[in-house]
């Protein structure tokens, strides 16, 4: 059950992140679009208490500033581990990953994606207990 309501996240310039690609109810903040002028996406991400994202790609590095609570992050085939609140992540292209929350905490970070004119997330399957879990 999701923590926070539309109406309050609304409130804060949040919408629903896309169901179909994240464990439970997370939010996205958008700062920056890219458009013909600017090629870089930019993005507050609210993970509510144990939601994960899918694995996927980035055609492009991305950058994610951990501004609160606990990001697990696992790359293919390394163990997952954990970035504190003012960690810094940064994905290089083409490495497939996932990022969510602890457990026990929402966790919030900022994305960045440099150079979307090659494209910006390309979406693979869910990840599973086992794999959020580290086992």
């Amino acid at each position: 059950m999701a923590k926070y309501t539309i109406e309050e996240m609304s409130a804060q310039g949040y919408k629903p992140a896309p169901a179909e690609y994240f464990s439970g109810a997370a939010w996205l903040k958008p700062f920056v679009i890219p458009d013909e002028n600017t090629n870089c996406i930019v993005s507050d991400v609210l993970f509510e208490p144990g939601v994960r994202n899918n694995w996927h790609t980035h055609p492009s590095n991305q950058v994610l500033l951990v501004r609160e609570g606990v990001c697990y992050y696992q790359e293919e085939g390394k163990p997952v581990v954990q970035v504190e609140a003012g960690g810094a992540i940064n994905i290089l292209p083409g490495v497939k990953h996932w990022h969510g929350a602890s457990p026990d905490a929402v966790m919030v970070h900022t994305a960045i994606g440099i150079n979307t004119e090659k494209g910006i997330v390309n979406w693979l399957e869910p990840v599973t207990d086992e794999q959020y879990n580290g086992k």
